[in-house]
């Protein structure tokens, strides 16, 4: 016993050790990205300057940006109108944005939150093609990050260059204008990149469910039971009710925020004396699609995984009922000899039909039915067809499917509240 205590605690100090970033850690390119933007908090000392940073650049910069360096008394191309709309709603999705990823990493870690402490019992296949995506996960933070940040760099080099003569600023005008430009560039920086990283984190950890449907959709052709077929099936549909429940209100959260930053825009923009330019309010525009941007990533992601985790149960009856099919043919009396002992039933599309890149991959798998498939209980496939028809697995926000029909009743109430902001405004019915 001394001996297999030993050997444990070993065990648990390399696992404890694989929480420290080094060259041939998978985690090294991300925690060296979580450092830079300073939500590293994995020491008190980090943790404190994280929060400093935060409350600097997420709420201090841009009162000071909206009530001192707006101008609002500037004429012409220099005034920004729509500048507390523009401050109030990133700084309003990036503290939603903060609050979480500190609770996910205080709570559960990075290696864990990014389930991978759990890839040592999914297949090769699995394996591969998460740690793919893992390392495109940060090209893909930075396509989305740098196009914003290069518009509003031009933005605010332009208009500190144009107005620097009608700013108040106090000593040399030009260190002034350049420190205040710097700061606003990096606050803005600061608050798209947070809210962007816990996007493409969800979209990471959305993809991995959709490899492990992707692989589950192959027990169907293996030689597996209904008990098997079962227990992984509750394995995966635990997993998203853990996705669920730690998403869920920064779902529900960023829905609310981008909606009622979008309402007021709308409102601002739609008045009888708006004025709309492209100086005005074109730092408006680029926070809008900055906005939307991240809340197409969050529920496209959802309902892919959901709609992927929903056909499982198209996929289970047609594995019934060609298991049924090929159960009568085997004891059929006219049926002398069987020639081959695997049936293959292939989709019903054929190979020259464009499927499209939303078609599912699951849905149209042939089902390669062995010998043994009739053996199976009619009962068995039966009563798991009925549990799929029953217990709909995917992403949900407070016990809310995150489907393509949540998604019709949520540009429902878009359109609604479009229509009747218009019909206060402009005069639409």
């Amino acid at each position: 016993m001394g001996d297999e205590e030993k050997q444990s605690l070993l065990n648990k100090n390399k696992v404890f050790g694989r929480s420290i970033s080094h060259a041939a850690d998978e985690l090294h390119n991300f925690r060296s990205c979580l450092r830079w933007m300073c939500v590293d908090q994995s020491n008190p000392c980090r943790a404190c300057l994280s929060w400093f940073l935060f409350f600097f650049l997420a709420i201090v910069v841009p009162c000071l940006s909206h009530f001192i360096l707006a101008c609002a008394d500037c004429d012409g191309k220099l005034h920004r109108p729509y500048d507390g709309v523009v401050q109030l709603s990133l700084s309003s999705v990036s503290t939603v944005s903060f609050l979480c990823l500190s609770r996910f990493f205080r709570q559960y870690g990075l290696r864990r939150f990014l389930y991978l402490d759990k890839l040592c019992g999914e297949s090769e296949n699995v394996r591969q093609g998460y740690m793919a995506q893992l390392h495109r996960s940060l090209k893909l933070l930075a396509l989305f990050v740098l196009p914003c940040f290069a518009a509003e760099g031009a933005y605010k080099i332009w208009w500190y260059s144009s107005g620097a003569s009608q700013i108040p600023f106090l000593g040399n005008v030009y260190v002034s204008d350049a420190i205040a430009c710097i700061l606003e560039l990096l606050s803005w920086l600061y608050r798209t990149s947070i809210f962007f990283l816990v996007c493409v984190l969800f979209r990471l950890i959305c993809y991995l469910q959709l490899l492990r449907f992707q692989d589950f959709a192959k027990v169907f052709q293996d030689e597996s039971d209904v008990g098997t077929v079962l227990k992984e099936h509750l394995r995966i549909r635990r997993h998203l009710r853990i996705i669920s429940h730690r998403y869920r209100a920064f779902i529900l959260s960023a829905l609310i925020i981008i909606t009622a930053s979008q309402l007021a825009s709308l409102l601002d923009t739609t008045r009888s004396h708006a004025e709309i330019t492209i100086y005005t309010a074109g730092e408006l525009a680029l926070c809008s699609m900055t906005l939307m941007a991240g809340l197409f990533i969050l529920l496209r992601s959802a309902t892919k995984i959901t709609h992927k985790a929903q056909s499982v149960t198209c996929l289970a009856a047609k594995w019934h009922i060609c298991a049924t099919l090929d159960s009568f043919d085997a004891t059929d009396g006219e049926t002398t000899q069987i020639t081959s002992n695997r049936h293959v039933y292939p989709n019903e599309e054929s190979e020259e039909d464009d499927a499209g890149d939303e078609d599912d991959d699951i849905d149209t798998t042939k089902i390669i039915m062995p010998a043994y498939a009739h053996t199976i209980c009619f009962q068995k496939r039966q009563a798991l067809v009925t549990y799929f028809e029953n217990n709909k697995a995917g992403i949900t926000v407070f016990g809310f499917m995150l489907d393509r029909t949540c998604l019709h009743t949520i540009f429902g109430i878009e359109m609604s509240l479009v229509l009747w902001l218009l019909g206060k405004t402009v005069g639409i019915s």
